[in-house]
């Protein structure tokens, strides 16, 4: 199972911030749905700061819909006075039906046309009931009692079933695909692309196409991703672990090749961020 918690960098900075499972019609197609929402002072400003996921997001904002690329680093978004958004954490069966080509879009944010998506959703987050839409809530992951959560099953719902009449009947090698978040990214994930192509049961270089098509990354820097999202969650939760046991837990040559992770990809030491982040 993958931890949806494990990209956030600083999480007292979170403003209301909520995770959902998709519904049983989007079950193939969206890893977890999120939901921000925020409503700050004049002159307060929120940074919100995100190792992301190696998969692409459909995000949908009060501006428009877009289809967000996986990251190669660390990405911060500035937060002022008040807005939402509804994200769908998108899993391969569903990126071959919103682009040909995911390796175009890494750390790129393009513009997605779906008028009638926006404007269904826009109208859930306003609390405004609209006819025909689905009325099952998905099943809450990580969210607050006092979550507004009719107004964000709505709109996990809309979402969820506009990907589901988008996507249509999912192919078998769509399918198979699948598979790749668990053992690329998930909790006892493989440690190299050689050991996932065999959980996988596919070649190495098939394996390579696969998360090229699906992903645009190669499995190695989608593992590395994964692991320097545990190394920096154990320093930050854990600061009585040294950073040389934790170098060595997850697989890091030494603690020195840890450091150098964490700067190249975060731009700090994971000393400095033990720190910043207690």
């Amino acid at each position: 199972m993958v931890d949806p918690s494990r990209g956030v960098l600083f999480p007292s900075r979170l403003t209301a911030f909520h995770r959902y499972a998709p519904p049983p019609v989007a079950a193939d197609l969206v890893q977890w749905f999120w939901i921000p929402e925020w409503d700050l002072e004049p002159g307060v400003v929120s940074r919100q700061t995100v190792l992301g996921y190696p998969a692409l997001n459909l995000v949908v904002e009060p501006h428009g819909v877009s289809l967000v690329g996986a990251t190669t680093r660390m990405s911060e978004r500035v937060l002022r006075g008040s807005g939402w958004a509804v994200g769908a954490l998108l899993r391969p069966a569903a990126v071959g039906t919103l682009t040909s080509d995911a390796s175009s879009l890494v750390d790129v944010e393009q513009p997605l046309s779906a008028p009638t998506l926006h404007a269904r959703v826009v109208a859930a987050m306003a609390g405004e009931a609209l006819v025909g839409e689905p009325g099952a809530g998905p099943e809450a992951v990580d969210h607050e009692a006092d979550a507004p959560a009719d107004r964000h099953d709505h709109a996990v719902d809309i979402v969820a079933q506009w990907l589901s009449e988008r996507a249509g009947e999912i192919p078998s090698v769509a399918r198979h695909a699948n598979m790749m978040p668990e053992v690329l990214i998930g909790e006892g994930g493989a440690n190299t692309p050689a050991e996932a192509a065999v959980r996988l049961a596919v070649s190495l270089r098939t394996l390579q196409r696969m998360t090229h098509r699906y992903i645009g990354l190669p499995p190695a820097a989608i593992i590395r991703r994964r692991r320097l999202q545990e190394a920096a969650q154990l320093v930050r939760e854990h600061p009585d672990i040294s950073l040389a046991t934790i170098a060595a837990d997850l697989g890091y040559a030494d603690h020195a090749h840890l450091t150098s992770d964490f700067r190249t990809v975060l731009g700090f030491t994971p000393s400095g961020y033990r720190t910043e982040s207690s």
